[in-house]
Order: structure tokens, then C-alpha cells, then sequence
């Protein structure tokens, strides 16, 4: 009887527990799927920024700088996006030029094209009284060697960037196009659908990711989530927002996120992969395949909506 009286007050500790974690957005200024309409970018990048104010969420975007160009030149519409994310009290960070495949180009072509990409971003946070720190991988494509994965490195530092991980990986891209295409053709039920499915798959890789901290650390960890600026996450940041306060979760900054000890835990494994830091750990632990076979999957669904 006491030992059940140990474990069930365990378990309301453990739920009474405070979390963090930073959310973070891939491929600014938007991800429209082939909307070029300027009215539809604009909407989607306010209610996005909206829903972080509302939710009090200090987001942290990483801009694709190529996407602020045409063949006549620098879109100032773009850059404007990019300025009113600002404006709203959200970070920015580098997350290359033209977001190449690391695995795929030499050091030489990926550190010129870094380079390239941050000279706007760069503009727009020193308006403000910042500087450009953070840098994300494209693909999360690190480097599928020692030395590769070194060079790199070596070359962010020497420019003054921290890289950005991930650990709560997910392919919210996937569930984007579904939704775009169900928007698209206005069938609202299949929105619904959509958007519900959202928000329970993703819930399910945070408990998912939250295990896999306890298994490796045996502690919360403060958490990096990875996003995209779609159309979906414009519409679901507040239901996102709700499930993770549902679950004890509360919103930091990069900067207080890589406070954490684990993000100096080493990597020793190497390979082809973009995974969660959480998973490079783990492979660096020695960890292997039953380790990660409760991973949720993409529902099928929504994989072949997708395509």
C-alpha cells in the first residue's frame, strides 16, 4: 500500500512539474506553398505573430534570404514581412541563403552561401538593437562526417553563431500541404479533420520526445520545437499553444533554452540523417533500433494528401 502511495504521489509531482520549451520557425518569411498572392502572405505572417502575442510565445524564426529576391531584385514586400516579425518582439536567425543539402555541396559552397544569407537579417535585427546569433541547418543535415560536421563548426564560431538544435522533431510540413490543398478547395470538414490530426500528432511526439529525455537524462529537458511558417501553423498556434500549457509547458527563448547542461552533450555518430538531437544523443549513447520504435508516425492520410 505505500508503495502505491509513493508512486501515485510521484506522478502527481512529476505532472505538477514546470516545463519549457522554445518554438522555432523554419524557412521565414513564409512557407506558402505557391501562394505568391501578397494579400494571403501578409494575412497569414499577422495572424501567425498575433497568435505568438496572444500566447506570449518569444517565437525564433530562421529566414531563407533567397526568397526575398526575384530576377528584378530585392522584394521589399518580403523584407517588410521579415521587419513586422520583428517589430512584434520576435528573434530572427540565419538558416542559410538558399537552404542548401549539406550532404549534398562542399563546405566551400554551403559557408559562402551562410554568409550570403544573412546580410538582411543582419540589417533588420541591428534596427532594432540586436544582432543575428543563431544559425539552424537546412534539413537538420549537419554534416555526415567528423571532419565535415567540424568544418562547420569551426566556421560558425568563427563568425559568431550558436546553432539552433531540435529536439522535438515532426513533419508539420506534411500536415501544411494537406491543409493548403483542403483550403484550397474550401472542403471544411477536411480542414477540421486536418487540424484536429495536427494538434493530436503532435502531442503525441512531445510525450514521445518527453520519454526519450527521461530515458537518456532522466529529467525534462527544456525542449526546441521545430515548426514551419505555413498556413497551418498561422491558424493552429493557439491550439498548439493550449496543448502544450496542457501539459505543464511553459514558452522560453532560444537563449534560455540552451541554458540547459544537455546541450553540451557530445555527438559521436555521423551520417546522411536530420534528426532530433534527441535521436543523436541516443545514437551516441550506443542506443539502437527498439530504442526508437514508439516514434508516431505521419497518419497515412494525410502522407498521401501530401504528396
Amino acid at each position: 500500500m505505500k508503495i502505491l502511495i509513493f508512486f501515485i504521489l510521484l506522478g502527481l509531482i512529476s505532472y505538477g512539474q514546470k516545463k519549457y520549451v522554445c518554438f522555432s520557425f523554419d524557412d521565414l518569411p513564409v512557407v506558402s506553398y505557391g501562394i505568391s498572392d501578397t494579400t494571403f502572405q501578409k494575412d497569414l505572417i499577422k495572424n501567425l505573430t498575433s497568435s505568438l502575442k496572444r500566447n506570449r510565445i518569444p517565437a525564433i524564426g530562421f529566414v531563407n534570404e533567397k526568397k526575398l529576391y526575384n530576377k528584378e531584385g530585392l522584394i521589399q514586400f518580403q523584407v517588410e514581412l521579415l521587419k513586422y516579425w520583428v517589430d512584434n518582439g520576435l528573434d530572427l536567425g540565419n538558416h542559410t541563403f538558399s537552404h542548401p543539402d549539406y550532404n549534398l555541396v562542399s563546405f566551400k559552397v554551403y559557408s559562402k552561401d551562410i554568409l550570403t544569407g544573412e546580410a538582411i537579417t543582419k540589417e533588420i535585427l541591428s534596427n532594432k538593437g540586436k544582432t543575428i546569433k543563431y544559425f539552424r541547418h537546412p534539413f537538420l543535415h549537419t554534416g555526415n562526417s567528423k571532419e565535415k560536421a567540424d568544418s562547420l563548426d569551426n566556421f560558425l564560431l568563427n563568425h559568431g553563431y550558436i546553432t539552433a538544435p531540435v529536439t522535438i522533431d515532426n513533419e508539420d510540413y506534411l500536415f501544411a500541404v494537406a491543409y493548403k490543398r483542403a483550403k484550397v478547395k474550401k472542403d471544411n470538414p477536411l480542414i477540421k479533420e486536418i487540424g484536429h490530426a495536427y494538434i493530436d500528432y503532435m502531442e503525441k511526439k512531445l510525450k514521445y520526445y518527453e520519454k526519450q529525455s527521461h530515458n537518456l537524462f532522466g529529467r525534462n529537458i527544456k525542449q526546441i520545437l521545430l515548426l514551419h511558417a505555413s498556413w497551418l501553423n498561422s491558424d493552429y498556434i493557439d491550439s498548439l499553444a493550449v496543448m502544450f500549457r496542457k501539459n505543464n509547458y511553459e514558452f522560453i527563448t532560444m537563449d534560455q533554452a540552451l541554458e540547459d547542461d544537455v546541450y553540451k552533450s557530445y555527438i559521436t555518430v555521423y551520417g546522411d540523417w536530420g534528426i532530433s538531437w534527441i535521436d543523436r544523443w541516443a545514437l551516441s549513447q550506443g542506443k539502437k533500433g527498439d530504442f526508437f520504435k514508439e516514434e508516431p508516425a505521419t497518419p497515412d492520410y494525410i502522407n498521401k494528401l501530401s504528396k
